[in-house]
Order: structure tokens, then sequence, then C-alpha cells
């Protein structure tokens, strides 16, 4: 009897597939430019790019590349446990997003002029649309249905493991843990960083699901 090999459990391609790449790869750019803002309002950032921040400003490495370093250790557990969380969505947020974020800070510092951010009424008056569009990036992204990124990955992993534990709360100690290490770096976390690391999960999941049913449900 011939047997067939597995089918891999990971990098499907759902249809309409080249509908949903192309809102993943939308998605990781309007993630990567609200990141950039975030960055340079210094109110704080979501809980993973604090540490990738912190480790940026400890080796010296840009942003980009700690990121995909950062990234690294929470994508051999995802291998390691669950390889059908990982997909084009994975490659796209991991390996993509901070060197996104990166370019578009390059571009503040030569199209703006000097100490444009420096105002704190500037950098408060661009908290809120940011900080809308960051979400924006990371549940279009999300919502595209082609793998998580690691770090989102493991807190589902997690609550699987955890029986006793909602996946929110586990989510929401998964983005303090990493908060507290950004911390420890020297980074400052702001409103941004503890908005994010108690909020962003929820308001996520709320934007995904109206996003889906906009762009990939079924017409009758």
């Amino acid at each position: 009897m011939k047997t067939h090999p597995p089918k891999l459990r990971c990098f499907l391609r759902p249809a309409p597939f080249g509908r949903r790449l192309s809102v993943m790869a939308a998605g990781v750019l309007i993630q990567g430019f609200g990141l950039s803002l975030l960055r340079a309002i210094d109110l704080g950032l979501d809980p993973c790019s604090c540490l990738t921040l912190g480790v940026s400003r400890l080796t010296g490495l840009s942003f980009g590349t700690c990121q995909v370093l950062c990234h690294l250790i929470s994508f051999l557990v995802v291998i390691r446990f669950d390889m059908s969380r990982l997909g084009f969505g994975t490659v796209g947020n991991m390996v993509f997003l901070g060197y996104i974020s990166d370019f578009f800070a390059w571009l503040w510092r030569v199209a703006l002029p000097e100490g444009f951010f420096a105002s704190a009424a500037a950098r408060y008056i661009l908290l809120l649309p940011t900080l809308a569009v960051f979400l924006f990036g990371a549940a279009a992204y999300m919502c595209s249905g082609l793998g998580s990124s690691p770090y989102d990955a493991v807190p589902f992993i997690l609550s699987e493991r955890l029986e006793k534990l909602s996946f929110r709360w586990v989510r929401m100690a998964w983005d303090v843990g990493f908060m507290t290490l950004g911390l420890i770096l020297g980074v400052k976390p702001g409103v941004v960083t503890v908005a994010t690391a108690f909020f962003l999960g929820p308001i996520v999941a709320w934007v995904q699901k109206k996003l889906e049913t906009s762009l990939f449900a079924e017409k009758s």
C-alpha cells in the first residue's frame, strides 16, 4: 500500500489566498508605520516592542534586527508545540515589521523638522491616531488567517495547556512579563505600554472580527 507523507499543518493557503496575502502585507505595513510613530512620540510601546527596544539599546543593533532575534525564541516554542499557528503572516510580522518601523523612523528624521516630536502637545495630539493605526494594522494582519506572529501565538499555546486560566488572563500576564523585561533593560513604560498590556488583546480581537466579516465573508 502506498503511503503519503503527512500534510504540513502550517503555511496553509485558505481561499481567497491572494486577497488574504494582500491584507496581511498591508496590515504589517500599517502596523510598522504606526510603530514608527509610537517610537517617535515616546509615550510607550506595546510590550513586545518595549523588550525589543531594550535589547536594541543594550546591543546597539537596529530595532528590526532585535525584533527578529527576540521573536526567534518564541518561534522555537511554536515549532515545538503548535506549528499550525505558523504561516505567511508569521514571517511577515516577525521578519519585516521591525525593519518597516526602522524605515519610517529614518524617514521622519529626514523629512520632518528637527524637534518635531519634542513638543508635548504634538506628541499627545498624535497619540490616539497613532495608536489606532497600530491596532488596525495588527488586526488586519491577524484577520488574514495566514498565521500569527510567534509573540501572539505563544499565549494561545499556553492557554490551551493551562486549562484553569482563560486566554484573556494568560495574554495579559504574557504582555506584562514582556513589559517588565523591557523595564529591566531601561525602557520606561508609558501610557501606551500600560494600555496595550491590559487592553491590546481584546481591542485587536474586536477589530479583527469586524474586518473578517467585511473582507472575507462569503457572498450569497
